[in-house]
């Protein structure tokens, strides 16, 4: 793990605690040490510090995406805006969490960063507490199909390429997988739980703004002028793919 953190006292507590929690860190306290050992050693995971002297963390994001690392990151920032946050996430972050913070949310933000990115383990045993599908929302098949299509959405899942007729999205990680869920569920309102669960790996709670922020941004790279609106909010429920 790449550790970026300009602020002492944060940098050496979040090193101490992630090593204790058994990561291998490298702390560095900007971004240009973060970029030179991000060359130099591809860690497994970057925690960046948005707000640092020189190259801050959204200009260490933006040169990893523009040579395709596709590593995750995660940002620390003391910006609350959603304009902020939105700023991140273009930049091609995968996930934020907001000073201060506790460090059991970085942890619990870190797991869900790397099940995403590690390689599928195989079939569950029966019986097993993971073998069951998410309640209300139809079991995934085992080998996904790799051309799914609804609302006038395609998709190459293998290929992560995805289209609104002919017009190619340009699509994060998150916001592919979100998309994908939302896809293979057309129809189906999925609510908040459920897809925490099945993109992050973990309910941040009713307090985040996380899923939000990512539904807002995916509608804008969705939306066209005169046709109809994909994503819907279902109120106090969550969100539905249709083609109304």
């Amino acid at each position: 793990m790449l550790l970026a953190e300009d602020d002492r006292a944060i940098r050496h507590a979040l090193e101490r605690a992630l090593t204790l929690e058994g990561y291998r860190v490298t702390a560095v306290v900007d971004g240009v040490e973060a970029l030179a050992q991000a060359h130099k050693a591809p860690p497994d995971v970057l925690v960046l510090d948005v707000m640092m002297p020189g190259i801050d963390g959204l200009q260490v994001c933006r040169v990893l995406r523009a040579e395709g690392d596709r590593t995750p990151i995660l940002m620390l920032t003391a910006l609350v805006e959603t304009a902020d946050r939105i700023a991140g996430l273009d930049a091609g972050a995968d996930d934020y969490v907001v000073k201060p913070f506790d460090v059991e949310e970085v942890f619990a933000r870190l797991r869900a960063l790397l099940r995403r990115t590690s390689p599928d383990p195989g079939p569950v045993a029966a019986g097993s507490a993971a073998a069951g599908p998410v309640a209300g929302v139809p079991k995934e098949p085992a080998v996904p199909d790799r051309q799914i299509e609804a609302a006038g959405l395609r998709m190459d899942v293998q290929a992560r390429r995805a289209w609104r007729g002919e017009r190619e999205l340009e699509l994060t990680r998150t916001e592919f997988e979100l998309l994908e869920l939302l896809v293979r569920n057309a129809g189906i309102v999925l609510d908040h739980s459920t897809i925490y669960d099945r993109i992050w790996g973990y309910d941040f709670g009713p307090g985040s703004k996380n899923l939000a922020v990512y539904v807002g941004y995916l509608r804008r790279k969705l939306d066209e002028p005169g046709a109809p609106a994909l994503i819907h909010t279902v109120r106090g429920v969550g969100y539905v793919l249709r083609e109304d």
